[in-house]
């Protein structure tokens, strides 16, 4: 006989913005209620939702009754492979190609539009061309996670523009 406890993953609202918070709170609760929570998810990506995996919905209800910023708990549950897209990430650089237009969100050049001209997958990095006015279109390597990818850009458009 087995004595595992299936557990399920349930969606709780909360106020847009305050899911950490509500993690926080009910975190400390967990502990003080002995209740059987067996995980917390608040992804960064999913706004106005966590989510809590728990051995019934009742212990749900019990652990964000009061909480603030806490609103109700959905019906049904989430699956777990449904979850699975926010827990494992994949490396930024994976997006990137050349061609691809990218805004630089780190750095010196924060703020301004380029071009990827290369992408050095080993090393994580990318080489691009500042597209603002004022810059020469000299090639500056930057690291993959300094670059937002804005538009898809396509080889062929890469290989005119540098013809002309």
């Amino acid at each position: 006989m087995s004595t595992e406890r299936k557990t399920l993953i349930y969606a709780v609202r909360t106020t847009s913005g305050q899911e950490r918070t509500v993690i926080d709170l009910i975190s400390s609760r967990v502990g003080l209620k002995k209740l059987p929570i067996v995980s917390l998810l608040a992804p960064d990506v999913v706004k106005g939702y966590i989510f809590v995996e728990s051995a019934g919905p009742h212990y749900v209800d019990d652990l964000i009754a009061g909480v603030r910023h806490a609103r109700a708990r959905t019906k049904g549950v989430i699956s777990p492979e449904a979850l699975d897209r926010f827990i494992v990430s994949k490396p930024v650089i994976e997006d990137l190609k050349s061609g691809d237009s990218v805004e630089v969100i780190s750095g010196p050049f924060r703020g301004l539009k380029a071009r990827i001209t290369n992408v050095d997958k080993l090393k994580e990095e990318v080489t691009i061309e500042l597209l603002e006015e004022g810059f020469a279109t000299l090639p500056i390597t930057v690291h993959a996670d300094y670059v937002k990818l804005v538009s898809r850009g396509s080889e062929a458009q890469v290989g005119r523009e540098e013809a002309s």
